[in-house]
């Protein structure tokens, strides 16, 4: 028997005008974590569609336990061995949460669907993952966090050989990230080989053996982790050192945004979504704001609250001094506020609609000539600046936007906020699904912003992100504002002391402790 459970060799991918793929080596052992690296565009998601089955390769071979692999669709592959989970989610919006992990392998009795062995075997499932949540709680009330652990607890029920796990961590937290590596560690004793792509590269020090690096569609290279460095593997991605700036931390000017009391005692449609309790902030001019929190603190509930996507019942809003209702997200944009929201591809895009559409739809406005007429020209150049700026790699403008990675496409939800020049932007995971090279220069995009005036508030799972990045941090527990400091004064042990604080518990604000 081969020590290798998979390889790939000579596989190439052609689209409409792009080479995804050309002459792609991958070779995975046996009871193996292998890391596939690679910047946004550089062809991982299409190697993955093609190892899955949703993809057919136009030239080169797949061997699977060394039988070759021919087209056969995605069910097939999973049948075999090979079970994918996505970046973007591909579960069932209105289906329950036990027949999202079970559909099309439904546990049944005289032909009939046993609902209770579904339930109880989703829930065992779900408790692996330290995911409580009750299997019949349909999926569309989930967080996006909740709905990747779910299709993770899918993938652990099938008879796998081979887990591809697609940026699986990029909505986790800290916690839930540790808890994933135990379960993929605890797979691999059992001879369970998993592809894990991922853009934080400490993980892959962590928890991967092996890794492949692709650019360009092309392959670049492989090796050991251990005998490698995290410089070298950066190198092997971008083809160029990457500098990251350790940007410089300001005070804040005035206070452009002040919330007072912002309270929702009652329950949406969503059953999941947190009550906010009596939350009150300052956020100021030409500062970077960290909220700072656990997957389901508050912080998203918060500020789609605060941009008029959900509904609160109380509270009061003040825009340079002056009281003003947001009922509507149009409201908050007529405000200057404007909010890159988490999940992009329910929330965030067009996927239907081009490039140059996405960015430039909420700027037409000013972006017309003789009163309603736009100005092709204007848009066109418009959607030019970010995408250098960005580093969006797309074929034209008028490419859709849902043929993109998901990397290029959270780029393109920021372009149109920035597009907008507000006041306030909020960022919900800036960096989220962005490759290590474009990380650092949205980081760069949202100081400069801060440099011209621009408050901006941060929503990241990543306390690193939040030290290096904000000039002040907000820790949110439970729809509960638990402290405040001055980014000087924080550090990774201080913030999850206060993230994981319980009601009524010691608070702290500006570093001196509040009873």
């Amino acid at each position: 028997m081969s020590e290798y459970l998979l390889t790939a060799s000579g596989v190439s991918k052609r689209f409409p005008g792009v080479v995804a793929l050309d002459k792609v080596l991958l070779s995975i052992r046996r009871g193996e974590v292998h890391a596939l690296l690679g910047e946004n565009g550089a062809g991982k998601s299409t190697l993955l569609k093609i190892l899955s089955g949703a993809y057919h390769q136009d030239s080169g071979t797949l061997e699977l336990d060394g039988e070759v692999l021919r087209h056969q669709s995605p069910f097939e592959r999973q049948r075999l061995g090979i079970v994918t989970v996505y970046q973007e989610s591909s579960l069932m919006p209105n289906m329950s949460v036990a027949e999202n992990i079970f559909i099309g392998r439904e546990p049944s009795r005289a032909n009939f669907v046993n609902w209770t062995a579904m339930q109880k075997a989703a829930s065992q499932a779900l408790a692996r993952l330290d995911l409580r949540v009750d299997p019949r709680t349909p999926v569309h009330s989930l967080s996006v966090a909740e709905q990747q652990l779910v299709e993770i607890a899918r993938a652990l029920t099938m008879n796998a050989k081979l887990i591809i796990l697609d940026e699986p961590t990029a909505s986790l937290s800290d916690r839930e990230v540790r808890k994933l590596h135990q379960i993929v560690r605890d797979l691999k004793s059992q001879g369970i080989s998993t592809i894990y792509v991922t853009h934080r590269l400490n993980e892959v020090t962590d928890i991967c053996d092996r890794f492949t690096v692709l650019r360009d569609g092309k392959y670049v290279g492989d090796g050991e982790v251990a005998q490698t460095t995290i410089d070298q593997i950066i190198r092997m991605m971008v083809g160029r050192n990457v500098e990251y700036l350790q940007g410089v931390h300001h005070q804040g000017g005035d206070v452009v945004l002040r919330i007072e009391g912002l309270t929702r005692v009652k329950r949406l449609p969503r059953p999941q979504a947190v009550l906010l309790r009596q939350m009150s902030l300052e956020i100021r001019k030409a500062e970077i704001l960290g909220l700072a929190g656990l997957v389901g603190a508050g912080r998203t509930d918060f500020v789609r609250a605060l941009f008029g996507a959900e509904a609160y019942d109380s509270g009061n809003c003040y825009l340079d001094g002056k009281q003003v209702q947001i009922k509507t997200p149009t409201d908050a944009i007529d405000f200057g506020i404007a909010l890159v929201p988490e999940d992009r591809k329910q929330q965030g895009l067009f996927l239907t609609q081009s490039v140059r559409q996405n960015i430039t739809l909420p700027s037409l406005k000013r972006l017309c000539v003789w009163a309603y007429f736009v100005s092709r020209r204007a848009e066109d150049e418009l959607v030019e600046q970010f995408r250098k700026s960005l580093r969006i790699r797309m074929p034209s403008q008028e490419v859709m936007v849902g043929t993109l990675s998901g990397g290029n496409q959270q780029k393109i939800v920021l372009a149109r906020c920035m597009a907008l020049k507000p006041k306030v932007l909020i960022v919900d995971e800036p960096t989220r699904g962005i490759d290590v090279g474009a990380k650092a220069e949205v980081h760069q995009l949202l100081r400069n912003l801060v440099s011209e005036g621009t408050a901006v508030v941060v929503i990241s799972s990543e306390l690193p992100e939040i030290l290096s990045l904000c000039d002040r941090v907000v820790t949110v527990k439970e729809g509960h504002i638990t402290g405040e400091m001055p980014v000087a004064e924080a550090t990774e042990e201080k913030l999850m002391k206060l993230m994981t604080l319980g009601i009524g518990e010691t608070h702290v604000h500006a570093g001196v402790e509040l009873a």
